[in-house]
């Protein structure tokens, strides 16, 4: 069955996005990377070092991979900007995930200057994917901006606390019109599934994976479980209803 996710004139046949923080070595990413399916990898500007090729961080990831640099440490729209246009200068593309965070306790995004950001980015032929706390008015603003999806919160970054704002993503994806990719808080692979059950696009996580006793085992965990969610998603899920409603007819029993 052909579902590929467009975004950015790119087909995409995987739905599950990958992070490169917090694994034990570098070394591991390009085999999560095999386990996961993952085709499309975010990386934080501030972690490339050309001058070093074992701590470049790009050094790991095959050429076959999208990259979507993150403007992780901007604070404002303008420290925002300045790093997609380094990352595109650098030669990573011009995706870039937005982050625009003054937060340092929960980490969430300041969607007002995420919207600026992305209106400057977008205008400059940037593939934006606005990082964003999910309120319906910010993803509108994000989409008239040039988005090319937008990205909410599950729960706050590294979190594992799954789908906290789950009912605020289903409005998203049913009032947008953009690809909805569930960034942050998935912790596991039933949250994965649960994301794409309800009509997202796709899902992006790092720490569940990256922390777990075995991430290669996780990475293939993880794909098997977008893969299932979204195959749910597309045969339709039933009805639920409060009372109960016998699976087999139950007229005519006892009447032999």
């Amino acid at each position: 069955m052909q579902d590929a996710l467009h975004i950015g004139g790119k087909a995409l046949s995987s739905r599950l996005f990958i992070g490169t923080g917090k694994y034990n070595r570098n070394t591991l990413i390009p085999e999560v990377i095999a386990r996961s399916g993952s085709e499309v990898i975010t990386v934080a500007l501030r972690r490339v070092d050309p001058s070093s090729k074992e701590e470049n961080i790009l050094s790991h990831i095959p050429p076959h991979m999208t990259l979507l640099p993150n403007t992780s440490g901007a604070r404002t729209a303008e420290e925002a900007v300045r790093i997609a246009r380094l990352a595109r200068a650098a030669g990573m593309g011009n995706w870039v995930k937005i982050e625009v965070i003054n937060d340092q306790r929960y980490l969430l995004p300041d969607n007002l200057e995420t919207i600026r950001a992305t209106e400057i980015l977008a205008a400059e032929g940037f593939v934006v994917l606005p990082y964003m706390s999910p309120d319906l008015s910010a993803a509108l603003r994000l989409r008239d901006a040039g988005a090319a999806a937008v990205m909410p919160l599950g729960a706050p970054i590294g979190s594992n606390r799954g789908l906290r704002t789950k009912e605020l993503i289903g409005i998203l994806i049913e009032e947008t019109g953009l690809p909805i990719i569930v960034d942050a808080g998935i912790g596991r692979p039933s949250e994965a599934a649960e994301a794409m059950e309800m009509g997202a696009a796709a899902v992006l996580l790092n720490t569940a994976i990256a922390t777990a006793r075995d991430p290669l085992v996780m990475a293939e965990a993880f794909r098997g479980a977008v893969a299932a969610g979204r195959q749910a998603y597309l045969a339709g899920l039933g009805a639920v209803q409060q009372e109960a409603e016998a699976s087999s007819p139950l007229t005519g029993f006892l009447n032999v």
